[in-house]
C-alpha cells in the first residue's frame, strides 16, 4: 500500500510538471487577418506546437489587437504580453533607428548581408533588445519602402520641394527622409493616417512600401512610388520571462523553428515585393511609377547628405558611424 501511494505520489508530480511545462504564449503583429504575415505566422504557430508535442501553443492577435507596435514592445519588455512580430520600436531606445536606417541597402543582396543571419544590423538589434528584456528569435524581411499618393507625383525622381503633403511615422529618420526627398512631412499616428488622407489632411504616406499600402491603404493609393526609401525589416521577439517559463528542450524548439521560420522568408521576401506593387497596379488600378537607376542614387545621395548626418547626432555619432564602417557606407 505504501509502495503504490508513493507511485501514486510520484506519477501525480510528473503531471504537474508536464502542465507546468505548457504554454500558451500570445503573439501580437501589425497587419490585418489574413495578410501575408498572418498566414506566414500560423503556419510558424502550427509547427512550433508539433516541434515541442504540443507544449508551446502560440495564439495570434493580428491588426494590434493587443496595443501598437510600441506600446506591444513595452508591455513584451515587462512581460506582459509574450511575443511580437513587429518593427522595433525606437520610442524605446533611439539606437534602434538603426533598423530603418535610410538607403542603407541599396539592393537585396545587401539587406541579407546587412540584416539577414549574421548581419551587422541585425546582431545589434539583437543586443538592444537583450536591454529591453527581450530575445530576439528572428528577423522578418519584408520590403524596401515608397512613397503611396492619393494624388498625382510631382517630379518624382527628382528630390526637389515638389508641395506634397505626407504622413510619415514619428521617427526622425522618417519625417527628415520625406522631407530631404522634396515632401512636407507631417508625423501622425498609424492608426489615425488612412483618415487623414481621406479627409485631405495629407495627399499620401512615407514609411511603408507595396505590401503595406495595399494591405491598410489600398483605398486611397492612387500612386505608387518604389523610391527605396528604406528596407523594412521587421523582429520576432519574445519576453525573456515568457521564454524562461519553457523547459530547455521547448525554448530549443521554439528557437529552431524561428530560424527556419527566418531562412524561408529570405527566399521568397524579393518575389513578394514584386507580387504586391503588381496587385497595386492590377487590382486598384494604381500608378506604379518607374524610377531609373540614375533617380534612384540621387535620392539616396540626397537623403544620405542630408539625413544620415543629423540621424547620427540621435542615436550617438561614434556608436552609429561605427555600425555604418562595419557595413562599409
Amino acid at each position: 500500500m505504501k509502495h503504490f501511494m508513493l507511485g501514486t505520489a510520484t506519477a501525480a508530480l510528473l503531471a504537474l510538471g508536464s502542465i507546468a511545462s505548457a504554454a500558451d504564449l500570445k503573439m501580437s503583429h501589425v497587419r490585418p487577418q489574413d495578410a501575408t504575415i498572418d498566414v506566414e505566422l500560423r503556419a510558424f504557430a502550427e509547427k512550433v506546437d508539433a516541434a515541442t508535442g504540443g507544449d508551446v501553443k502560440i495564439t495570434l492577435f493580428p491588426a494590434s489587437a493587443l496595443g501598437d507596435y510600441t506600446s506591444v514592445q513595452e508591455r513584451i519588455s515587462v512581460g506582459a504580453i509574450d511575443m511580437a512580430t513587429q518593427p522595433a520600436a525606437t520610442a524605446a531606445d533611439r539606437k534602434m533607428q538603426i533598423s530603418s536606417f535610410p538607403y542603407l541597402a541599396a539592393n537585396w543582396a545587401q539587406a541579407r548581408e546587412i540584416y539577414g543571419p549574421g548581419g551587422v544590423v541585425r546582431d545589434v538589434m539583437a543586443d538592444l533588445y537583450a536591454k529591453q528584456d527581450i530575445t530576439m528569435l528572428a528577423a522578418y524581411p519584408v520590403y524596401f519602402g515608397g512613397i503611396s499618393l492619393n494624388t498625382d507625383a510631382v517630379h518624382p525622381g527628382d528630390p526637389s520641394p515638389n508641395g506634397i503633403k505626407v504622413r510619415v511615422p514619428g521617427i526622425k529618420s522618417f519625417q527628415l527622409t520625406g522631407e530631404a526627398l522634396g515632401y512636407i512631412p507631417s508625423p501622425i499616428p498609424f492608426s489615425e493616417a488612412f483618415t487623414a488622407i481621406q479627409t485631405g489632411v495629407v495627399d499620401g504616406v512615407i514609411g511603408s512600401g507595396a505590401e503595406g499600402y495595399y494591405a491598410s491603404f489600398r483605398d486611397v493609393t492612387k500612386t505608387y512610388i518604389p523610391a527605396n526609401t528604406h528596407f523594412e525589416v521587421w523582429y520576432m521577439i519574445i519576453s525573456n520571462e515568457s521564454l524562461a517559463e519553457l523547459d530547455a528542450e521547448d525554448q530549443a524548439a521554439l528557437k529552431a523553428e524561428a530560424e527556419a521560420f527566418e531562412a524561408t522568408r529570405w527566399t521568397v521576401a524579393e518575389a513578394d515585393q514584386g507580387k504586391n506593387e503588381q496587385r497595386l497596379a492590377d487590382d486598384l488600378g494604381t500608378t506604379v511609377v518607374e524610377l531609373s537607376d540614375a533617380e534612384l542614387a540621387a535620392m539616396a545621395a540626397k537623403v544620405r547628405a542630408d539625413v544620415w548626418p543629423v540621424v547620427l547626432e540621435d542615436v550617438g555619432v561614434e556608436w552609429g558611424q561605427g555600425i555604418l564602417d562595419q557595413i562599409g557606407k
